[in-house]
């Protein structure tokens, strides 16, 4: 016995929206990144396992998020030769410190 097309047009609807949900992690709450006093950026619950690069060098994070995140002063993500990242941990702030250089770039801690 066949099953009708809109039977297997929904199970196929609802089977992808399955996936592209699993797909799409995201991290839950608000970060603010700032230059100074200056506003660089703000971003709301954005997704996990990419590199997120800031428009411009910055040198306040406040981490709002329920997740840990990591700093780098690449665009990439990458820690130069040398050099260090800074893990933030959810719900809390930090300063870049003189010699390090400003943060470019973070991505979600793994956990």
């Amino acid at each position: 016995m066949r099953a009708p097309r809109s039977s297997a047009a929904l199970a196929g609807v609802a089977l992808l929206g399955t996936v592209l949900t699993a797909c799409a992690d995201n991290g839950s709450g608000q970060l603010m990144a700032r230059n100074g006093d200056r506003l660089v950026q703000t971003l709301s619950n954005p997704p996990t396992g990419t590199c997120h690069r800031f428009p411009e060098g910055v040198t306040h994070v406040e981490n709002h998020m329920l997740s840990n995140i990591v700093l780098y002063t690449t665009p990439d993500c990458t820690v130069p030769k040398g050099g260090e990242s800074t893990y933030l941990s959810q719900q809390s702030a930090d300063e870049v410190v003189r010699s390090t250089g400003l943060w470019r770039s973070f991505d979600f801690a793994q956990e």
